[in-house]
Formats: structure tokens, sequence, C-alpha cells
């Protein structure tokens, strides 16, 4: 099975959510015996230097790369609105991309072609053109709604309106799109019922986040008590604005429960203005080398999302790790877990401090909810089971 996958950026290292998605669907599908080759775009914030890649998974795929400026430029912007494109996604559009990615095809006979995400959706012509391949878009998010929530909370009436407006070009390329492939994957069981909603008419099957457990090495014996952590990449708004609300709102109160009570906050790009909380008790740590460790260091996960789609690739990595996690409805939105078994859900200030301090009143709790964590995610995120039933759907269609 010759499988091409096409990225909006390289995922390596799998340091966050999309590229540990695609990490881990190609290390499983490498253990199947699929033959695999990876275009990526490289975009220039965050490139990442092929010579810096060190890992057993690279070494056993064909990767293609192409560098690209996906920044905001103001005239582009300006001048997009005259058209009927959307600028979210035209910034990922590269005539150059494009003769690469052509070139690729002409010299591969591919069996099955994966478009992970929207954002290399415009590259399906090119693709349709010069491949008789299966098509499978996976949807990572339901990309349009995070940009009707940023609309919805801008008080400023231009740029809220010009969020609509990118939201609803958004929407649009999203739904004009779905019906062009051979399959859809969706990441969880909402998204699946918000695709339907576009009029979808072609196969889908919901893939959650894979996982490969073997990376995660739980030690309690590392595990400081009382600890609170957040850990995700702050460069997405739906964390700054989530983890924003729990320091303004909770935190202030959550901290008096106890003096030795910690609350670590660790992700890359962490934004300035979380270094300049006043709290003796916060600590803000910025990117961290190792995730695993960090999150073996400390007890219990707090993810206070109020907005988003698609699934928490940190939620499935904390309950891996035997984390007790404290979560928002829309934090856990498709993942297989029960509040008071495997997860407490959370949704106000109040929700948030009584169950914080039922776990530091009553540590056995937060430790069987840990436990019942790492059992559900051997049971719905292994990268075996996931990948397997992903190589049969491709096989069925090149069959077909």
């Amino acid at each position: 099975m010759k499988i091409l996958f096409i990225t909006k950026r390289v995922p390596f290292p799998p340091n966050s959510g999309y590229p540990i998605v695609v990490y881990n669907t190609m290390k499983g599908l490498l253990q199947l015996g699929a033959d695999i080759t990876l275009f990526s775009l490289n975009p220039i914030k965050g490139r990442i230097d092929r010579e810096d890649i060190y890992d057993p998974v690279f070494e056993k795929i064909n990767f293609h790369s192409y560098e690209l400026d996906t920044s905001v430029n103001v005239w582009s912007a300006f001048f997009n609105i005259f058209t009927n494109q959307s600028y979210n996604v035209s910034r990922y559009y590269s005539e150059e991309a494009a003769r690469q990615l052509e070139n690729i095809l002409r010299e591969n006979v591919f069996d099955v072609i994966q478009f992970e995400g929207l954002f290399v959706v415009p590259y399906l012509d090119v693709v349709k053109e010069n491949s008789n391949a299966k098509l499978i878009y996976r949807a990572h998010n339901i990309e349009f709604t995070l940009w009707e929530r940023l609309s919805h909370s801008e008080s400023f009436l231009i740029r809220r309106k010009y969020l609509a407006f990118l939201a609803q070009r958004l929407k649009a390329y999203e739904t004009d799109q779905i019906n062009r492939f051979h399959q859809i994957f969706a990441i969880s069981e909402p998204d699946r019922q918000s695709i339907l909603r576009f009029g979808c008419e072609i196969p889908m099957s919901v893939f959650p986040v894979a996982i490969d457990l073997d990376r995660y090495k739980v030690d309690k014996s590392k595990t400081s008590f009382p600890t609170l952590f957040h850990l995700g990449a702050m460069d997405w708004r739906p964390n700054q604005e989530g983890l924003e609300w729990f320091l303004d709102d909770i935190w202030p109160d959550i901290e008096k429960l106890n003096k030795d009570l910690r609350f670590y906050i660790a992700g890359k790009h962490m934004q300035r203005h979380f270094f300049d909380y006043d709290s003796d008790n916060l600590i803000v740590e910025g990117e961290v080398f190792d995730a695993i460790e960090f999150m073996n260091s400390k007890a219990i996960m707090i993810v206070p999302l109020i907005s988003g789609t698609g699934m928490r690739v940190k939620i499935i990595e904390g309950m891996a790790m035997k984390k007790c996690i404290i979560a928002t409805t829309t934090a856990a939105e498709g993942i297989n877990c029960k509040h008071g078994h495997d997860i407490l859900i959370a949704n106000s200030a109040d929700e948030f401090y009584r169950s914080i301090l039922q776990c530091i009143i009553n540590p056995k709790k937060w430790m069987e909810i840990g436990d019942n964590a790492r059992v559900t995610v051997e049971k719905d995120h292994g990268i075996q089971l996931i990948t397997a039933k992903m190589l049969e759907i491709y096989e069925g269609l090149v069959s077909a």
C-alpha cells in the first residue's frame, strides 16, 4: 500500500496536537508494512530543518517539503476581500509548491493520498489532475467555528465584522470541498455530525487520536502533590482564552486552598502576559523539553477550554500518563470518558473550585481517576488498533 500524506507543516518533532496525530498515523501504518511518502508545507515561522530531524519514523519515509511564508499580510488580506477565496486557506497555497507536488505525483503511483486538514486542500486540483489514487480528507477540526467564536468575542466593531467575514468565507470553502474526496476521516463523533450537516454525501469514519502507549511511562514516585498543571501550545487562541479565564476568575480562589499548592503552565509560544500574573504560586515555564517528564512530575491536569473543535491530544496524553484531568465539556468533547470515573468535568468557576478541592482533600480520588483514564486510553486510542482499521478502509477503497 503506497500512501502519500500532504500536511500543512512538518510533523517532526511530534510535540503538539497536529504533528502527533500525523506522526502516529504514519508510525502505525509503517508497522503494518505501508510505503509512505510525506509532502509537507514548511511555513517560515516555525520552519523545520530536515538536518535537525533525528527520528526512526523519518528515516523510513520518503520526505519532501516546501518552504513558504504563511504570515498575514495586510495588503494581501485587503485585496482578498474582493475575491471569492478564503484568506485563511489561500495563504497556504503556492504555485511552486503545487509544481513540486505535481513532480512527485508524476514520478510515483500512489494507492491513497491523504489530505491532513483543510489548509492543504487547495492542492486537491493538482492531485486530481496527476493521480488516480483514492483521496481522503482528514478533518482535524471544524475550522470556521473558531473564527466564528473569535468574531463573537471581539468588542471592536470593524475587527468583529472582518472576523465574521473570514469565518463565513472559511465555512463556504469547507462545505464546498467535502464531497470532492472518496472518504472523510473525522477525529470525533461531534465533528462527524457537523460535517454531515454540511451536506456530506461520501463515506465518513471516525478515527480518534492514536498514541503510542509505550512512550507514556508512568512513574508516580516523581509526582509532586499538590500540584496543578496546564500544558498546550499557546499560539492557539482557544488555549489562550481558556487559560486567561481560569487565571482571572478561578485561580485567585484556588491558590488560597493550600499554601503549598502550585500551578504550572507550560507550552510553546507562551504569550508574554502570562508571565505578568501576580501570584507566587503560579509558575510559568514556557516550552518544556520533555512533555512526558513534565506530566510525570505533576498531579492534576487543568484544561479550561471554552471554544474549539476536534479532539484535545493533550488530554489523551494526560490520560495515558494516569493524570486526573479536570476539564470543561468543550475540552473533553469527542473523548469516550465519564465524569467522576476517568475525568472530572467542570464548566464554571464553582465547579472547578469544588473539583480541585475534592482532589486536594482526598488524594486517593485523583489517583483512582488517573488509573481509570489510562484504561480508557488503552481501549480507545492505541496506535495499532486505530491504524489497522484505517488500513482496512484504504484497502477497501483501492479494491472497489
